[in-house]
Parts: structure tokens; sequence; C-alpha cells
């Protein structure tokens, strides 16, 4: 199941998109949850009440305005940094290297404030006078579906309720400014999200491709198979003495291919158009502004 959050004519929707990603069947959702997109439907489901039902209403995706399936996260986004093996040797070489001994022995989680989330064709607004080196970083995302703490790696994929799309867009100068990440990741629109939560019975976030592409030119593709810390892994490690409730976003790293990691760097600058696409989910397209 894909569930989306739309607006037809101003109006919060939640749906179901069909397989293929072109028709959304509206659910019975009040305008006032459906404000919310997917979340109070992952909260019912983790309490044991079904999905709403259909109200027979269908809109073609090209007709509305597709929203963020998460317009406001429940808290922060988690995030985990350098998670390929590939990514973290191209960043090896940059001011990365002398920030840890072995990136291998404990997975690097920061977070993205949910205010700084927007929709999947979203613009990304460029923080003019306060950075000028924005970089893009494709990354499939796990939403928490049953909560819990202290979840062992062996039960860690029954509490995800799904999957989605997420850019984890960064100001890298802004980033090394401050040492702790959250301030170059959090700023307003830097988290493009969408365009639905794919349900966990429909796709296998453990083998799955990601790819991005700036301009047209592909610059990052990489499977989730070469993760250094596998998903059961994170949601483990984010666990531990944290309890997790259903609705929590874990943005699992992105694959080699970002501006920072090319020689010389290539950051983002206005006008440009940044793609990314996870096979069994869709694509999400933003322009920078």
């Amino acid at each position: 199941m894909r569930l989306a959050a739309y607006l037809v004519d101003a109006v919060p929707r939640v749906g179901c998109a069909d397989p293929s990603g072109k028709t959304l069947s509206a659910l019975d959702v009040s305008p006032s949850d459906a404000a919310r997109g997917v979340l109070p439907l992952i909260q019912a489901k983790a309490q044991g009440l079904p999905l709403p039902a259909s109200t027979g209403e269908t809109h073609a995706v090209a007709d509305v305005r597709l929203l963020a399936p998460l317009p406001r996260p429940l808290r922060n986004v988690w995030c985990v940094g350098r998670n390929y093996h590939a990514h973290a040797k191209e960043l090896s070489a940059s001011v990365f290297k002398d920030n840890d001994a072995n990136p291998e022995s404990w997975p690097i989680v920061f977070t993205k404030v949910p205010e700084c989330v927007v929709g999947p064709h979203d613009a990304v607004q460029l923080p003019a006078g306060v950075s000028e080196q924005i970089d893009y970083e494709a990354e499939l995302a796990v939403v928490i579906g049953r909560g819990g703490k202290n979840i062992a790696r062996a039960d860690a994929l029954q509490h995800v309720f799904g999957y989605t799309i997420v850019n984890d867009v960064t100001a890298r100068d802004v980033q090394m400014r401050h040492q702790q990440w959250d301030m170059g990741k959090s700023f307003d629109t830097f988290c493009p999200m969408g365009p639905w939560i794919v349900t966990a019975d429909e796709l296998d976030g453990t083998l799955t491709r990601v790819r991005c592409w700036v301009n047209g030119e592909l610059r990052q593709d990489g499977s989730t198979e070469q993760m250094i810390f596998d998903i059961p892994t994170l949601i483990e490690t984010v666990s531990r003495g944290i309890t997790l409730y259903p609705g929590d976003v874990i943005a699992t790293g992105t694959p080699a291919g970002v501006g920072m990691g090319l020689s010389p760097p290539r950051y983002l600058r206005t006008g440009d158009r940044v793609r990314v696409e996870i096979d069994g989910i869709g694509s999400i397209e933003n322009a920078f502004v």
C-alpha cells in the first residue's frame, strides 16, 4: 500500500496511490487529521485499529499537490551519517578525514528538525548569505509503526510501518563550522520527503536501489545492501535507552556521489533540480531556489 498526503482545492486529504503511482483513492480521514498526513493512520494501526475506509473519490496525481506523507513529523527526524561503504570512502579525504578513527564502530546519528520537511516537489530554499556549500543526499527513510525501547536487532523489522524517500539537504560549511551537524542539516525546506509511504509488506527496504540525479546527471546509485549498518541495526541503535514512537522517521544514510565528494566539489546553485528515486517507492524532484 502507498499512503499519500495531498491537497485537493486546498483541503488536506490522505489516500492510497495505485501501483502505477498515477491515481489516488481518498480515505475517510477528516481534514484536521489529514493535515497531519499519514501519521494518524500509523498511530491508529499501532493501537490495532484498521485503516479508514475509502470514500470512493479518486484523483489523478497530476491534478493534486502532493505533500510530504508526514508534513510535520512527530519529532526530529533521526538521520545516519556515512552509512554506505563507498560514501565513507569518498569523504575520507575531505574535512571528515580526522573526524573519527573507525567510522564502522558505531553508526553516526544526528537529527533534523521536523519543520525542515517539505513535499516531494516543493522548492528548496538556498540560505543566501548563510551558506555557499549546499549539498544533496538521497536516502531511504524508515517509518516506525510499532514503538519500543531497546529493540533487539532480530525484532527490528517488526517495528517498521513502511518506507519513504528523503533528500537530506546539507549546508556543508555550516555543518563543519558547528562540528555538531544539526544546524547544517535543519534549515527551512532542507528535508524533501515523499512521494508517499510504501508499507513494509510491499517493500523490502534492506534490498532496494537509491539513485539521485542533479539536472539530469546521475550522481548517486547504490543498493541498500551496501550499507555499513543495516536497517535492523539502525533501529536497535537508535532505540537503545530511547523510546521510539509510531511515526518516528530514520533516514538511513546516502550512497557515494554527493557534491562534497566530487573533485572538485560541486555544490547546488539557484535553478538546479535534484531528483531522488528509490526502487519500489517512486521519486521526488525539487528545484533549488
